[in-house]
């Protein structure tokens, strides 16, 4: 290489390495997520299902930073709900385990607030509600990278407030001056790129002042995210639900510090994602917790159960309908407990109801020791407790005769545990004689 050529790359290097280094100055990397919906883990039940959890979460919202160090990361919360007496429990571990993570930002939702503000604010996790009439959540949250400026808020939607679907005067804790938040996005703009997390659909969330947003998150899309999309000069970004997975923003940024360009990401997390080491002593105690509250349901349920059981376990439906018992007996359901006691769920009764015989129903499985032979999927499970039926020498019809097997299968196979159950494929597996 001659001397002349080595001065021109020269030269050629030091005028365009500015430009490549602000090139790359005026990227910004974001990770987002939406609803976790009370899921501290995936059910285990299928193996498309297993995806996503706190666990994961974490190992892969390091990785991300470890390759983008000025990585900005906001949720659309909707973490907690409150549906059966566990949830709190789980919730409390969810917070617990979230507050981590260290997001920069989360958007309060009402599912959020069903233990009451002083359950969520226990947590070091920064929410924020835009239109909180007090000063118990932050409304907005400044998040600065170099010369960058992003400020999130988040749009509390008063319409959808516990309080009014109870009809009564007022609205809850959440205000409903729209323009109080666009003179607020206005000024925030001024200064960078501006984020608003709502719950509302973007339908809903056009009524919203949009223009001075630059990036909208909206309500969560069940499971799978949604190709992100322009409107106006807004970016419409729909997370997916249940934890499942993770989303990744890349901006380019114009000359006036708005968006240009972009490239999106959505990150699954199956198993092959490590967990986070640095959370298995929390998710080790939430076991022990579970657990622990699990046993001290039992005893009590010991201590009420009296008269005899109306379930009789497979057994004595053998007697009788040993063609159908042997098709059982090949098939998962007879072995269904034994998938608990491999990942450490057979004191979870979210999952134990679906995996023993009448669960928390009177004189159903209690434990594997005071009721070894209600363990398993089993004939009672579908065709109702059997009693009266057995010992009628089946005069008595049994308990569930006036429903078609396909309303027994969608007791436990529903979406969440069981996304790709299809009755048609799924009753040759286990078809038989239908007992009246």
């Amino acid at each position: 290489m001659t001397l002349g050529i080595r001065r021109i790359i020269l030269l050629l290097l030091f005028v365009l390495l500015p430009t490549l280094a602000l090139a790359q100055q005026d990227k910004l990397h974001i990770a987002y997520s939406g609803n976790v919906d009370g899921e501290l883990e995936p059910c285990g039940c299928s193996i498309e299902g297993d995806s996503g959890g706190i666990l994961r979460h974490s190992s892969t919202l390091k990785k991300l930073r470890g390759q983008h160090p000025d990585l900005i990361a906001f949720s659309g919360g909707g973490l907690i709900v409150s549906m059966v007496p566990q949830d709190k429990l789980t919730g409390e571990y969810i917070l617990k385990g979230f507050s981590q993570l260290d997001y920069d930002a989360v958007g309060l939702q009402w599912t959020d607030l069903a233990y009451g503000t002083g359950f969520v604010l226990d947590h070091e996790i920064n929410w924020i509600s835009s239109n909180w009439v007090d000063d118990a959540f932050k409304s907005s949250q400044i998040i600065k990278r170099g010369e960058h400026v992003l400020t999130f808020f988040s749009w509390l939607d008063p319409a959808e407030s516990p309080a009014a679907a109870m009809q009564v005067e007022h609205n809850g804790q959440a205000g409903d001056d729209v323009d109080q938040l666009g003179q607020r996005l206005q000024q925030a703009q001024q200064q960078g790129l501006t984020v608003l997390s709502t719950t509302l659909p973007l339908a809903q969330a056009k009524s919203l002042p949009l223009e001075y947003v630059d990036i909208l998150l909206i309500r969560a899309a069940y499971e799978e995210y949604g190709e992100p999309q322009r409107f106006g000069n807004t970016l419409v970004l729909q997370p997916g639900s249940r934890g499942m997975r993770l989303g990744k923003l890349d901006l380019s940024l114009d000359d006036n510090g708005r968006i240009s360009d972009f490239e999106h990401e959505v990150i699954s997390m199956p198993p092959a994602v490590e967990d986070d080491p640095a959370l298995l002593a929390w998710y080790d105690e939430y076991n022990a917790t579970v657990k622990k509250a699990y046993l001290k349901r039992v005893e009590l349920r010991k201590a009420l159960a009296s008269g005899e059981s109306p379930f009789v376990g497979e057994e004595v439906c053998q007697t009788c309908h040993e063609e159908e018992h042997a098709i059982w007996r090949d098939s998962l359901h007879s072995n269904a407990f034994a998938k608990l006691e491999q990942v450490n769920k057979a004191f979870d009764p979210s999952c134990i109801k679906c995996h023993t015989v009448g669960f928390e129903k009177e004189g159903g499985f209690i434990d594997i020791d005071a009721t070894p032979h209600l363990l398993n999927v089993q004939c009672e499970n579908c065709h109702g407790a059997g009693r009266k039926h057995a010992e009628s020498a089946g005069f008595e019809p049994v308990a569930n005769q006036a429903y078609k097997p396909e309303q027994m299968c969608a007791q436990c196979h529903v979406q969440k545990h069981s996304p790709s159950f299809d009755y048609s494929s799924y009753w040759p597996r286990i078809r038989h004689r239908v007992v009246k």
